[in-house]
């Protein structure tokens, strides 16, 4: 069966110190501190340490073999999208990562599907990124954080973004980043463990009830780690619409059940109960193989759950494994045939 990961990040090997290039700290550098590995650094506090998958595209490609993946989906480090930097900064920054992935794309097309970034903060400079990532450098789409400063993403503000992507038809990838509470919970990894699953979940409900949804029919958009909180939730946020729409319902009166199946969710859920269950809530063609590769809280061996569901037919599987990746990034799977 053809395997298309549709969450994977990718970083370049190197790039210019950008506390240099724009005149303030806050940025993401690397430190090559040994073969193969690297520390990431924010400004000379550390934050991760890499290995060498996370840029070398030849090393990813022999590891998808290893692996069973025929196709990975690349996006950002979700730390790199400088939606807190000085706008032009930010534009400057998603230039860079947008060229060096692209370019890793172009060097294995049948293996690697791009998408962007782009300086959300700037809804005008982001839609000019986002039509150069896709008319000039041949990307499928953008990733997109969760909220961007103040705003979530039913803001007035984004919604041009989220058009123009539908307009061209771009694939939207939605990705946790700057979890709320961090603050609050700085033991356990508890902004990655609770911080990050609240923020997907953030970020579906403020489009359902924002109306993104209902006002762009053809916008494609999927989310990361199952959707985060939302699936186990949305008994909840259903209830909630029914019992107060004096709050709920200020800008949309369609029911959020009705908007299950209308986006997509990865498969990264760790658990079989809650893979089968999120298959239920929104079909086999809304949840696609996504691993998180190459970190740590990602599946380690890329579409491993989706294969030992013995339960499920070939026809989900296949499903899982690839259809649902390929109507969301409006592909067609001969384009991938070796």
């Amino acid at each position: 069966m053809l395997s298309i990961d549709i969450h994977t990040h990718i970083l370049p090997k190197t790039w210019p110190d950008l506390r240099e290039r724009y005149g303030y700290g806050g940025f993401i550098r690397l430190d090559h501190h040994k073969t193969g590995c690297a520390r990431m650094m924010m400004d000379d506090q550390f934050f991760r340490e890499i290995d060498s998958n996370c840029w070398d595209g030849a090393k990813r490609v022999s590891e998808c073999d290893r692996d069973g993946i025929n196709v990975q989906v690349l996006s950002t480090v979700p730390v790199m999208f400088g939606y807190w930097a000085k706008v032009k900064d930010a534009h400057d920054l998603s230039r860079l990562l947008n060229d060096d992935l692209a370019a890793t794309v172009a060097r294995h097309p049948k293996r690697f599907v791009g998408l962007g970034t782009v300086p959300l903060q700037d809804p005008d400079l982001a839609c000019q990124e986002l039509e150069r990532c896709v008319k000039e450098l041949g990307l499928a789409g953008v990733e997109l954080g969760s909220h961007v400063n103040d705003w979530n993403l039913d803001a007035p503000e984004l919604f041009p973004v989220f058009e123009h992507a539908a307009k061209l038809g771009a694939a939207v990838f939605v990705h946790p980043w700057d979890m709320m509470g961090k603050d609050q919970m700085p033991d356990y990894w508890l902004p990655w463990l609770v911080g990050m699953p609240a923020e997907t979940s953030r970020a579906i409900c403020s489009m359902i009830f924002g109306g993104v949804f209902e006002r762009l029919p053809d916008l494609r958009c999927a989310f990361a780690h199952g959707g985060g909180s939302f699936p186990a939730t949305i008994g909840r946020v259903q209830h909630g619409f029914d019992v107060r729409p004096d709050l709920c319902a200020q800008r949309n009166a369609v029911a959020p059940r009705d908007y299950l199946g209308k986006f997509w969710i990865d498969s990264l859920v760790h658990d079989p109960d809650v893979l089968r269950y999120v298959v239920g809530l929104v079909g086999e063609r809304r949840v696609a193989l996504g691993s998180d590769y190459p970190f740590p809280l990602g599946e380690h061996t890329p579409g491993k759950l989706i294969k030992s569901m013995e339960d499920f037919s070939d026809e989900t599987k296949a499903a899982l494994l690839a259809g649902a990746a390929l109507e969301w990034l409006g592909l067609d799977a001969s384009q991938f045939a070796e």
